[in-house]
């Protein structure tokens, strides 16, 4: 019997169909880290609390390595995008019940890490199709499109979410709205094809599963995705894209503060739900696209250093601008569309680390690890923040991004230098 299923080719899906099936993924993350950060810190509850939050939000991300074997051992990926896709859409309408206060921050505590895990399976069944459906040579462009529903859901999430909340009396509605929204877009799965699966599902005798085959099955695709990590690791593409999720490259992690920082430059919630919202959606959809466009026509880890130093750039110059409404539209935005180049960049360079095989397990152990930073560093800007300022809070990411880029430049020389 064979460990796999043998199909016949069929068509790539569009780029954009990637687009849509992220959209709920982005959609939670933007939900946490603008509608309910702002709600928070208008509720008085203290920075410090609400980066604990956004950080346990970041926890089933950070250790998706652990689960993401589910995905490549058991059923379909599309099987999984629906079961992920029901149970995400009901736990971002549950986060909706919820009250954005110190009185609901135990149940947020919880919800937010339900939703995340239930996003995080969901993200694993797009990312493990769209590794096996794009060629080399559009790998930037499809990693452009992909982190367009990623960004574009934050945008969603966040500005749509916080104008409904600020607009209407009913608690739950905008994280009823966001649980349908999600749906809807999932109705692309439709586009996507099916991909060779690490186990065989269709051992049968006499339309009976065979137990001893199914665990042989299971054993042997575990020890195949154990080879593939070792491959990964063990090469000079893949130890630089491994050494780049530990680095503040990149991270965007001023992005949550921002909501905070809303009185200190005049904004108010309509204010935070347009730039951290619908305008920050807009822009840093883009921003995917420019850095998609930027990775296939240059190295893509350098690509990478280059947006996370623009990034660096950004806050520290936000930093030394009036605080004012106009500026804190203006550099919210650059942040934004930024961000968006440099999320972009971050998954052409997985994509181009991993190849193919246990994708699921690989893409997710990246992705993980590219969590760490973005945890870090949004405990570390929140504690300048609340101690010196907001001027602390955007000097900290800029330099640690900085410090990063260097970090990899000096490696990558050592590495180029040693072969």
């Amino acid at each position: 019997m064979t460990n796999e299923v043998t199909q016949t080719p069929k068509p790539l899906s569009h780029p954009i169909v990637y687009l849509l099936l992220f959209i709920p993924y982005g959609a939670c993350n933007g939900f946490v880290t603008v509608t309910i950060v702002y709600l928070l810190g208008r509720a008085g509850v203290s920075p410090v609390d609400i980066a604990i939050l956004v950080s346990l939000a970041l926890l089933p991300q950070t250790i998706k390595f652990i689960y993401a074997p589910l995905v490549d051992l058991t059923f379909s990926r599309k099987k999984w995008f629906v079961f992920a896709s029901i149970t995400s859409a009901i736990s971002i309408a549950v986060l909706g019940f919820i009250p954005a206060n110190e009185s609901g921050m135990p149940w947020l505590k919880v919800a937010v890490v339900v939703c995340n895990f239930s996003t995080s399976l969901l993200g694993m069944a797009v990312e493990s199709l769209m590794a096996h459906n794009t060629p080399p040579q559009e790998l930037g462009r499809t990693a452009g499109w992909f982190q367009c529903g990623n960004l574009g859901g934050t945008g969603l999430g966040g500005g749509l979410a916080l104008v409904i909340a600020e607009n209407t009396t009913l608690q739950w509605l905008p994280g009823v709205v966001l649980a349908l929204i999600c749906l809807l877009t999932g109705i692309a799965i439709r586009y996507t094809h099916e991909t060779v699966q690490l186990t065989s599902r269709q051992n049968r005798v006499n339309g009976v599963n065979q137990l001893t085959t199914v665990l042989t099955a299971t054993k042997q695709a575990a020890v195949q995705i154990f080879q593939d990590i070792w491959q990964v690791a063990k090469s000079r593409l893949g130890y630089m894209g491994l050494l780049i999720c530990f680095l503040p490259i990149g991270s965007g992690a001023a992005g949550v503060l921002f909501p905070l920082y809303a009185d200190e430059w005049g904004a108010n919630a309509n204010d935070v739900a347009i730039t951290s919202g619908v305008l920050s959606g807009l822009l840093s959809a883009l921003g995917c696209l420019v850095g998609g466009y930027l990775c296939d026509r240059m190295d893509r880890k350098i690509a990478y250093c280059f947006c996370g130093l623009l990034m660096s750039a950004c806050a520290a110059i936000m930093a030394l601008a009036p605080h004012n409404l106009t500026m804190y539209y203006l550099f919210v935005l650059i942040y934004a569309f930024v961000t968006g180049m440099g999320y972009a960049a971050f998954t052409a360079v997985t994509l181009e680390a991993i190849g193919k095989g246990a994708v699921a397990t690989k893409y997710s152990i990246f992705a993980s690890l590219s969590n760490t930073p973005i945890a870090y560093m949004s405990l570390l800007n929140t504690h300048f923040y609340e101690n010196s300022g907001s001027n602390a809070g955007l000097y900290s990411d800029a330099f640690m991004g900085i410090a990063g880029i260097l970090i990899f430049l000096m490696v990558n020389r050592w590495r180029q230098h040693k072969a």
